[in-house]
């Protein structure tokens, strides 16, 4: 069952490392077969770029490995929040943040219609996080006080909500996390299980399976999310500890000292 994984694995990730192949040629460096499946060891550095306090390191894993803290992305030229979202969020309570990420929000299903269900009877505020599909959504159609925009940066909006319904994919859990704002996982592929179980384990969120979703689940859920102070409590509490990470700087060094550079 392993080796079936790892073909559909590597099968489905293909055209996601053409660049990394060039530039690995360009390199001058030997070809590789997928740095997923057969090549992801490195004997001389493995870079683990997420936070102790999601996955401690492990004894069996490679004596190179460095634990650098999420390397969150702030681009210089970043737009911010639109106008238009910045009126919703100046204009009311905090909201509930619905995202499925950069990648499954192309293949949504049912989250964003079930998220409004249950928003009528919960009667929160809310954003919604759709993509493309935002143009093509209807306020008419939105219960009261829920706004779709097609993206946001994550760092910006994540603070200033309540709490934060997601996919669970890695960038979004770290997001997630350092906003000090509890979160409801709905996980559907790879990685999203692993990092919904932990994120549950830390205390800072809840999961439910995709399967499960629902309009009365999804609301009893978040209900137990946002009445419950022990969650708020974690949450911000680890939020806290993750503001003093520096994934970045971490793993600069990390590879800067492997090659000698150091501060000499």
């Amino acid at each position: 069952m392993q080796d079936g994984m790892a073909r559909h694995l590597q099968w489905q990730s293909r055209f996601f490392f053409a660049p990394w192949r060039q530039l690995r040629k360009e390199l001058g460096l030997a070809p590789s077969c997928h740095p997923l499946v057969s090549d992801l060891q490195s004997p001389y550095l493995v870079l683990a770029l997420f936070s102790e306090l999601l996955a401690a390191p492990q004894l069996d894993w490679p004596s190179s490995t460095v634990v650098t803290g999420f390397p969150f992305y702030r681009p210089q030229n970043s737009k911010g929040l639109s106008v238009e979202l910045m009126q919703f969020l100046d204009s009311g309570e905090s909201p509930i943040i619905f995202t499925l990420g950069s990648l499954a929000v192309m293949t949504p299903g049912n989250f964003y219609v079930e998220a409004a269900t249950a928003l009528k009877e919960l009667g929160y505020r809310a954003v919604l996080l759709m993509g493309k599909e935002a143009g093509q959504v209807s306020s008419e159609l939105l219960p009261e006080g829920t706004i779709a925009v097609d993206y946001a940066p994550h760092s910006e909006l994540f603070p200033r909500s309540m709490a934060i319904v997601h996919h669970g994919g890695v960038g979004t859990t770290g997001e997630a996390m350092l906003s000090g704002r509890p979160t409801l996982i709905v996980p559907d592929d790879f990685d999203r299980y692993d990092n919904a179980a932990r994120v549950v384990s830390l205390g800072v969120g809840r999961q439910v399976s995709r399967d499960r979703y629902s309009a009365a689940v999804l609301a009893a859920e978040l209900k137990q999310l946002l009445f419950d102070p022990v969650y708020q409590e974690r949450a911000a509490s680890v939020g806290r500890l993750l503001q003093a990470e520096d994934g970045v700087g971490v793993a600069v060094d990390a590879i800067e000292g492997l090659l000698g550079l150091g501060n000499s």
